[in-house]
């Protein structure tokens, strides 16, 4: 039977089946339950060691103290003392290059006036130095060798010929820039070049303007006249706002104005204008009023414009080489653009034989 089932291809079925194995049986689980833990086997200690201490959890530290809204009864003994008012700076020291700067302009104007021209070439080369440096800052390359040519050309252009060359030698100086950047290739071509004629207005075109007061007939008083009641509001602003000023003027501008010093340097300036246009110029009072509201009015736009200038690019002050006032531009940004004010008024008033 089993030769049949080969051939007819199943397999024969084992005989001998293998028996199953017995169980194992667990001696401790024979013998009963499980010993007591509490009691504790040498076994179980080694098989299980116990947790680990943690280091004790520190207690949390006290919320600092609310202030009472009660009003104390005396002043803190160690706290803060209020900001005093004052003049922010050493006023020894910003005095005293005052007064040095003050001697020289009187002495070049009074002596010979080419002096006076030469004075002024030599503070604004330094002026377009310390203003082309702060554009670099921010990648913009002014071409200097134009611009220095150009403004010396029409500082003396405006001594020589008057209004008229001072407008050439500009016009000649915005060719000559555009011109001068070419080889330097299109990239940044615009950004520099348009930053050369701006320095070109900015400084010497506008410093012509005190050049063409130098220029007439009684040139030496014309330019006094000019920087005191340019410097009057500057200082009158700066006495008033230190020490009085509360109200802001043009916080996102310029944070230290105050309409305090505002109004402290429209009474310095109308009251040096109505005093100097009689004097010096053979001016009317009411002149040298108008006069100094005129001044106050550039003046202080030309401090809030190179405010402006140094906010956007991200600096204090233009220089350093004048201690407790900064650089060159930082002390002529008023005078810059108080000069055509006040040639135009003065030539409105006392017009040059």
């Amino acid at each position: 039977m089993e030769l049949e089932q080969r051939r007819s291809g199943q397999e024969p079925p084992e005989a001998d089946q293998r028996a199953p194995e017995p169980a194992v049986v667990d001696p401790v689980a024979a013998d009963g339950p499980a010993e007591d833990p509490s009691a504790g086997s040498s076994e179980e200690s080694l098989a299980d060691p116990p947790p680990p201490t943690q280091p004790p959890t520190p207690p949390p530290t006290p919320p600092p103290p609310q202030p009472s809204s009660e009003p104390s009864s005396g002043p803190p003994a160690d706290g803060p003392a209020k900001p005093r008012r004052g003049p922010g700076r050493n006023l020894p020291i910003a005095i005293g290059v005052g007064l040095a700067l003050g001697a020289l302009v009187l002495l070049a104007v009074y002596l010979v006036k080419w002096i006076f021209v030469v004075v002024i070439a030599v503070f604004l080369a330094i002026a377009v130095r310390e203003l082309s440096l702060a554009l670099r800052g921010r990648g913009i390359r002014v071409p200097l060798v134009p611009v220095a040519a150009g403004g010396l050309a029409m500082l003396i252009v405006s001594y020589t010929s008057g209004p008229s060359g001072l407008l050439v030698a500009f016009g000649l100086t915005v060719i000559l820039v555009l011109v001068w950047r070419m080889p330097a290739g299109a990239r940044h071509y615009v950004q520099d070049a348009m930053a050369g004629v701006f320095t070109a207005v900015y400084v010497p075109f506008l410093a012509g303007f005190a050049v063409l007061l130098l220029a007439s007939d009684d040139g030496a008083d014309r330019v006094i006249t000019f920087l005191a009641v340019t410097v009057s509001s500057d200082i009158g602003g700066f006495f008033a706002g230190a020490f009085l000023g509360r109200h802001k003027m043009a916080p996102a501008i310029s944070p230290k104005k105050t309409w305090e010093g505002l109004a402290g340097s429209v009474l310095t300036c109308m009251l040096i204008g109505a005093l100097l246009l009689p004097l010096l110029l053979d001016g009317h009072v009411w002149q040298g009023v108008v006069l100094g509201a005129a001044v106050v009015c550039s003046a202080t736009l030309g401090d809030l414009i190179e405010s402006m200038i140094k906010r956007d690019l991200g600096i204090k002050d233009m220089g350093s080489l004048l201690p407790e006032h900064g650089g060159v531009m930082d002390r002529v940004d008023s005078l810059l653009v108080t000069a055509p004010v006040v040639w135009l008024a003065l030539q409105s008033f006392l017009p040059n034989s």
